[in-house]
């Protein structure tokens, strides 16, 4: 048995320690916002955050998970479904084209914006490794600009 939270909702799954953690969100929790990309941590399009860390659920397996918190696009709105900052930017700067990558992109840039309030075009760059076959890049990067500038608004 695991025992973690998921989106600040205690769960507690058993027999379930090999799979990867993608697939236990998406099959067993119906949490459908982490996307299978490419299945080898390179893409971004099932990232989550783990314990605040932006983290590939493809290759994480669940029985590494005990005792962690894991939050999922869907966990990062607040009271009343109220959008987050970065889903806010997101919008207003018109980002998403087919949507597929955009969970793992908002998921990536909230903890940038988390450690780096104000990061740079290199630092977005350096970390921000989530790819977009639909090349929104100047859309994402405007973005992040964005969420930073409203951050730092209160």
């Amino acid at each position: 048995m695991v025992a973690l939270m998921v989106n600040g909702t205690p769960v507690e799954l058993t027999g379930l320690d090999d799979k990867p953690l993608l697939w236990v969100l998406r099959e067993d929790l119906d949490l459908l916002g982490p996307k299978y990309g490419c299945g080898i941590a390179q893409c971004g399009a099932c990232r989550v955050l783990i314990d605040g860390v932006s983290t590939p659920s493809c290759v994480t397996f669940l029985g590494d998970l005990e005792g962690a918190s894991v939050v999922t696009v869907e966990g990062l709105t607040g009271p009343e479904d109220a959008l987050s900052i970065v889903q806010r930017a997101w919008l207003e700067e018109q980002v998403p084209q087919c949507g597929f990558c955009q969970p793992g992109f908002i998921i990536a840039v909230t903890a940038l914006l988390a450690t780096t309030p104000r990061p740079t075009d290199a630092e977005i760059d350096e970390t921000i490794t989530n790819i977009c076959r639909c090349g929104t890049y100047p859309r994402i990067r405007r973005a992040i600009h964005r969420a930073a500038d409203m951050m730092a608004e209160g």
